[in-house]
């Protein structure tokens, strides 16, 4: 069985109102952790950086507003299919960027085809892995 649905696209990031430039964005789907994407950018001259954000959130920002955290998705044009501004965020640093739905859609419609929506707990080793992560995160906690 295969593990992972991995695409590349190109997205639009907003620098401001007046510039923008494309960089190429990795989007990672793997079965170890089916609740979640990854999104890798490549800006030029720094070290990619990945986001890990649930897949349901892509699903519900490509439709219409998703998000209140770090990581916020809404359409361009809530009439109709468009483009999608992708919104994240660390304390009052913010990087917005623009990506078209279509490729975001066949991505997610690869990643149903993995792991249909809703059957993630099938899984019996994302359980064991959640389980594990959490043991270490809860350990590192107390000895720190």
């Amino acid at each position: 069985m295969r593990e992972s649905v991995q695409a590349e696209v190109l997205m639009s990031f907003l620098v401001s109102e007046d510039l923008s430039f494309r960089i190429p964005v990795e989007l990672t789907y793997e079965t170890r952790d089916p609740y979640a994407v990854r999104m890798t950018f490549h800006l030029p001259g720094d070290a990619p950086v990945t986001w890990a954000f649930g897949r349901e959130l892509l699903l519900d920002g490509i439709n219409g507003p998703s998000g209140d955290g770090d990581v916020h998705i809404a359409p361009t044009d809530p009439e109709g299919l468009s483009d999608v501004h992708i919104r994240l965020q660390v304390g009052v640093d913010r990087a917005l960027f623009r990506a078209g739905a279509a490729p975001l859609v066949a991505f997610l419609d690869r990643t149903d085809k993995l792991v249909p929506l809703g059957q993630e707990r099938t899984l019996g080793d994302f359980e064991d892995s959640l389980e594990a992560a959490l043991g270490r995160i809860l350990a590192e906690e107390a000895a720190g």
